[in-house]
């Protein structure tokens, strides 16, 4: 049995020539577990700063609040739709 969206593409070949299209730009972009190189690098370095942070403060693997990263370097905890809806223009981050 296939799922509804491979049915629908199969069916549709307009529709799945754009998403292969928009799929193909989308890797081209270095996001999150897509980055390579000195980007990936710093990912996997800020990621493991807010871990190291959430096991520090008891609070890792517990689920609840973000830790936010601020202008002045620190972290604080912050409500995570606030946290990652600041997006600053042209997609710039805006820190706390």
């Amino acid at each position: 049995m296939t799922s509804s969206t491979s049915s629908f593409y199969k069916k549709n070949k307009a529709s799945a020539a754009k998403k292969k299209a928009y799929d193909r730009d989308y890797r081209k972009k270095e996001k999150g577990s897509l980055a390579s190189g000195a980007k990936k690098d710093r990912l996997k370095k800020k990621d493991a700063e807010r871990w190291s942070e959430r096991r520090r403060r008891g609070i890792a693997g517990k689920g609840g609040k973000d830790l936010s990263h601020t202008k002045s370097g620190g972290m604080v905890l912050e409500k995570r739709s606030t946290n990652r809806a600041r997006n600053g223009k042209n997609g710039k981050s805006t820190k706390k």
